[in-house]
């Protein structure tokens, strides 16, 4: 019988968007064990955004899925980083993330978000979703959860949205990253089972 670790490595999580959840959830995932990761965005290292990203100043300008692929490998070298430097769509998400067990939904925008939970759901509905939602600000540490819809797991208060007033901030966005990677292992080192079409989830 495999230990969990050894599910772990020989596991494959795809990780959409590498902003401040998908930086950090990787590097946590990476450092955990995991044996492969499959990144994809299209955006550049941003000075702005160091205070949250998993990045450095001297990656400023650089593609962001370059430069995590080489920080992860600065952390744990064993771990196998497939990137993909493009904007996902619906005709890009099935071919990326096919071998995955696990996707994280990482990116910043609504509409984004949705497609991205829409097309896995629709193209691989055996597959498992972690998703955040709910990161603003600062504080409340009691409100942060994990909520589970059928293989959708959301992780977050689920209503902070971004402000003036409530920025997004190095503490709290790392916090969600943290339940996204702590609810993969979950999954992979728990075999937890996908859900069936006929189960029912409270709301």
């Amino acid at each position: 019988m495999k230990s969990r670790l050894e599910k772990l490595k020989e596991t494959c999580i795809g990780i959409a968007g590498c902003g401040g959840l998908g930086s950090n959830c990787a590097m946590a995932l990476a450092r955990a064990g995991v044996g492969r990761l499959v990144i994809a965005d299209f955006d550049t290292v941003s000075r702005e955004n160091l205070e949250r990203q998993y990045f450095f100043l001297d990656q400023v300008g650089r593609k962001k899925v370059e430069a995590l692929r080489e920080n992860i490998g600065r952390s744990n070298p064993g771990v196998i980083v497939e990137i993909h430097d493009l904007r996902l769509g619906p005709d890009e998400i099935p071919a990326i993330f096919k071998d995955c067990r696990v996707i994280i939904e990482a990116v910043d925008h609504g509409d984004m978000k949705r497609m991205i939970i829409e097309t896995v759901s629709e193209c691989f509905p055996e597959k498992f979703i972690v998703a955040g939602s709910g990161l603003a600000g600062y504080g409340g540490n009691n409100a942060l959860s994990t909520r589970r819809l059928g293989n959708l797991f959301i992780c977050g208060d689920e209503v902070s949205e971004v402000s003036e007033a409530r920025p997004l901030m190095a503490p709290r966005v790392a916090a969600v990253a943290a339940l996204q990677a702590n609810q993969v292992l979950e999954i992979v080192m728990d075999d937890l089972a996908p859900a069936r079409a006929d189960d029912a989830w409270e709301e």
